[in-house]
């Protein structure tokens, strides 16, 4: 290990992290060929292969595995180390990544980020935008907004807002299959909704609870593509209140009677939460949910009569 660098290890991490070298670049705002001459320099060091070299990318090998841990708890404490101790642009300097379900990402919190990065030039903002749960542990993210919380683990959690749901139809649709009244006639009706075995949150799984039993007849793990059925005329569909209110072609069904509500909470490694630039960004995320709170809870919806 003569003349070993610890600086070598955040390009280790990174690739480590992400399994291609483009990808541990953009993280790393440099090359890929550079990316790749650190982790060869890193291997020639050690003495020992930390990957192994596939089409599809870089997996660790039996010691890269073992090396991960300590590496993470290294960068854990010195990003720690940033936050308590530096105050000026270079604490505020970095990448911060996070995850958001699909519609708080698209439609909510996207749109309001470039006001953050105005105030934060130096920070580099990834918006992890899937549909799937994104490990905290692996440091996929920095913070997630999320449907519900770790039920193990030191973190810190904070629920920023409840928002609500509503079954809407288009115009269309209420044009050419008439109004619905009443609650017993939804059955009759199509419906979009999530891939049942897709599904990675029964938070997400509306039709369960409205009507157990039901399937929908077009299904998306998408909320965009359900989105853009529903405005199709495709059936009807369990959509936030606030994703549809901006769309004049949509109809709330049954607003009176047929209402769900969810929450958005915020999670982050407890030690984590006070580093600079995550603490930033999760007092921009609080702020704007709970400014909108009208908005996301349905509060400032107008009356409707049930179409």
């Amino acid at each position: 290990m003569n003349n070993f660098s610890w600086d070598d290890l955040q390009y280790f991490l990174a690739v480590a992290r992400d399994g291609q070298l483009s990808a541990a670049a953009r993280r790393l705002r440099t090359s890929h060929v550079t990316v790749a001459r650190r982790i060869d320099r890193l291997e020639q060091r050690l003495g020992a292969k930390l990957f192994e070299r596939n089409p599809r990318g870089y997996v660790l090998t039996p010691l890269g595995a073992r090396l991960m841990s300590p590496t993470e708890t290294m960068a854990q404490e010195a990003d720690k180390l940033l936050g308590e101790v530096g105050t000026g642009s270079f604490a505020l300097s970095g990448v911060v990544r996070f995850s958001v379900p699909e519609g708080f990402g698209n439609f909510f919190i996207g749109e309001k980020l470039p006001f953050f990065a105005k105030r934060h030039p130096s920070l580099s903002i990834e918006m992890v935008n899937i549909q799937q749960i994104v490990s905290l542990s692996r440091r996929e993210a920095d913070i997630s907004v999320a449907l519900n919380t770790p039920k193990t683990g030191s973190y810190h959690r904070e629920k920023i807002s409840s928002y609500a749901l509503y079954v809407y139809a288009s115009r269309q649709y209420l044009a050419e299959h008439g109004p619905i009244t009443d609650r017993a006639q939804l059955s009759s009706h199509s419906f979009i909704g999530y891939i049942e075995d897709m599904i990675f949150t029964q938070e997400l799984n509306y039709l369960a609870e409205l009507m157990p039993g039901f399937r929908a007849g077009y299904q998306s793990s998408s909320v965009f593509a359900q989105l853009k059925a529903t405005r199709a005329g495709f059936g009807l569909c369990i959509l936030p209140y606030f994703m549809a209110v901006a769309f004049d072609d949509l109809v709330p069904v049954l607003p009176e009677t047929v209402k769900i509500m969810r929450d958005y909470w915020m999670v982050c490694h407890s030690d984590m939460i006070n580093v600079a630039r995550i603490r930033l960004l999760a007092d921009f995320i609080r702020e704007e949910t709970h400014a909108a709170t009208d908005l996301l809870t349905a509060a400032s919806m107008p009356a409707v009569r049930d179409a």
